[in-house]
């Protein structure tokens, strides 16, 4: 992507949602979501503008779901 785009993602039920950008070397640039969510569809804006170019990667997690996955941002 370059340099924004749209996360989607569902929450089967209520529950607190987390959602965060990592770069390559495993630290934390960004926390998209941080809040309790209803069931549902979401999607969320990631403007990279501010980033460089590389391979990152968003993780999702709740309480008892987990899910990693790559982006890369091409400048």
């Amino acid at each position: 992507f370059n340099p924004v785009t749209t996360i989607k993602y569902a929450v089967p039920k209520t529950a607190h949602v987390r959602l965060e950008i990592y770069n390559a070397i495993g630290q934390r640039v960004a926390i998209l979501v941080d809040a309790n969510k209803q069931p549902g569809y979401y999607d969320i804006s990631l403007n990279a503008s501010h980033l460089a170019s590389g391979l990152y990667f968003y993780r999702m997690y709740t309480a008892n779901f987990s899910k990693t996955k790559k982006l890369m941002l091409i400048k």
